[in-house]
């Protein structure tokens, strides 16, 4: 059972927001500071509206009709109105996962003290999550700026009981849902329907899960490349930590670390070793050292961002301003989405490259071709990886193609009112496909390294105590969802086995 996580009085870490994705259920914070900050900022918001002072988004309209003012009898319906026009997403809809992420992520923002939202909205927002409610999310719509606007309408206008959410695996009628479970719509005060929408909550909570999965890929990665050396009898001579030392990016440093550790025990043929392996075995840690040397400048650019006061207008009651600006401007994350796609791609591109000189006769070292199991008059009708190897071509070259970067695609928008926006949402979502393919790459990469170790043992070419204990339990991970292919068989279902135990941690 994963802890309660509790929320206020401490900085959210990007695995705190991947535990609540996976069901972590949350805690506001009692500590009385917290909530006296919480208390002053609503208290002095509602101040200045007594004052008939004019703020943006609360006795004004949105966007570029910030110069149309909303008579005072109107205040209340002008939060549930943000809600419903921007309820116009297409495409897909996030998953249970992701929406609990974009939730921890919104609730990280205002727990902040500066959106003037009431300690209610905070608990209403908890209870939902807790209860296991999640809003239908679309995800096309947002270009970034003014944050996500349309995804999180959505989340919330599932808050205020419109729409519909899924509970129990069933989509619903939000309003239904709540009748029978017995819980109570939130009636949305002056300024917070802005306030849980006017952020980069969709993005950055998509960040999160972008980061635990690359940051996972990475190793598995470096134990595939141990494992195609062992598998085509390679040097293990090009991870050699002087070579390493010599240009010293601690991320390559790390890479090439973990693929010798997994080749200790390996001891190649002198006679028939070559020289210099080809550029997919020996340049590994550096195409993979370049991810790793990035994550921790991914995570605190991410952390950043899920710990910040994100929606406009701001509001610091300790010195009495109402702030207007753009805090909603999701550049950060869109760099870092960008930039993790293209990192993540050529991983792809390196898994792809490996896997195609594994199953080459001409390049794998006495391998059989396409890694056949078959044996006599059978190996004439099996064809062993040949199909794998087209279809992983196939995924690698769709993430490839998808690593335009779309932080350069601004758009101008709303009466050129936004008219410079970041497309952080879009960068996340291509980050999120590219992580999808580049899996399904692994996969397939994954099942050929198996079947190539196979054939060495079975052979008697390569002891299997020359593999070391680290790849023994990955093999054997892999051999419990996956036999050794003898025989011609489908193996969608090997792969998406394979894929699964990256997605749930059981390969590391």
């Amino acid at each position: 059972m994963i802890k309660k996580i509790e929320i206020g009085n401490r900085k959210l870490s990007i695995e705190d927001v991947n535990k609540i994705s996976l069901g972590a259920q949350v805690a506001l914070s009692d500590d009385p500071k917290f909530r006296a900050k919480i208390q002053s900022s609503r208290a002095f918001l509602d101040s200045m509206l007594a004052s008939g002072s004019k703020i943006y988004g609360v006795t004004t309209g949105f966007g570029d009709s910030c110069t149309v003012d909303i008579d005072k009898d109107l205040l209340g319906q002008l939060p549930i109105n943000i809600t419903r026009y921007h309820r116009c997403g297409l495409g897909d809809v996030f998953n249970q996962a992701e929406t609990r992420a974009i939730q921890a992520v919104r609730l990280a923002s205002l727990v902040t003290g500066a959106s003037a939202v009431t300690e209610e909205l905070l608990e209403s927002l908890i209870c939902q999550m807790n209860t296991g409610v999640y809003p239908r999310i679309p995800k096309e719509g947002s270009v970034g700026a003014s944050g996500d606007l349309t995804p999180l309408a959505y989340l919330a206008s599932s808050l205020i009981g419109e729409g519909e959410s899924y509970f129990n695996g069933e989509l619903r009628p939000t309003g239904e849902i709540y009748e029978s479970e017995g819980l109570k719509p939130y009636v949305l005060k002056p300024k917070e329907g802005l306030a849980l929408m006017n952020g980069t909550a969709v993005m950055t909570a998509l960040a999160c899960l972008a980061f635990d999965k690359a940051e996972r890929m990475a190793k598995i990665c470096c134990r595939l490349t141990a494992m195609n050396v062992m598998a085509m009898r390679g040097n293990p001579a090009h991870y050699d930590e002087d070579l390493f030392l010599a240009k010293h990016h601690p991320g390559q440093l790390v890479a090439a670390k973990i693929v010798a550790e997994n080749l200790s025990l390996y001891k190649p043929n002198e006679e028939s070793l070559r020289l210099q392996d080809r550029y997919s075995l020996r340049c590994a840690p550096h195409v993979i050292g370049v991810l790793m040397d990035m994550l921790p400048t991914f995570r605190q650019m991410i952390e950043v961002e899920i710990n910040s006061a994100n929606d406009n207008p701001l509001v610091v009651a300790e010195k009495e301003k109402i702030l207007h600006g753009g805090n909603f401007y999701g550049g950060h994350i869109a760099f870092v989405m960008d930039s993790m796609k293209t990192l993540v791609a050529n991983i792809a591109d390196l898994m792809d490259r490996q896997l195609a000189l594994l199953v080459d006769p001409k390049f794998n070292n006495g391998l059989p071709a396409n890694l056949s199991g078959a044996n006599g008059r059978a190996r004439s009708v099996n064809h062993g990886f040949k199909a794998v190897q087209i279809a992983a071509s196939s995924w690698t070259a769709e993430a490839l193609k998808q690593c335009m970067p779309a932080s350069v695609f601004s758009r101008s928008t709303e009466c050129h009112n936004q008219d410079k926006v970041s497309m952080g949402t879009i960068a996340a979502r291509d980050c999120m496909r590219v992580l999808e393919l580049t899996d399904q790459v692994v996969a397939a990469n994954t099942l050929a390294a198996c079947q190539a170790l196979y054939l060495r043992d079975l052979s008697q070419d390569l002891l299997r105590e020359q593999w070391g204990p680290e790849v023994e339990n990955f093999y054997n991970i892999i051999r419990e969802g996956s036999p050794a292919v003898e025989e011609d068989r489908a193996l969608e279902m090997d792969l998406r086995g394979v894929m699964g135990r990256f997605n749930d941690g059981g390969l590391k």
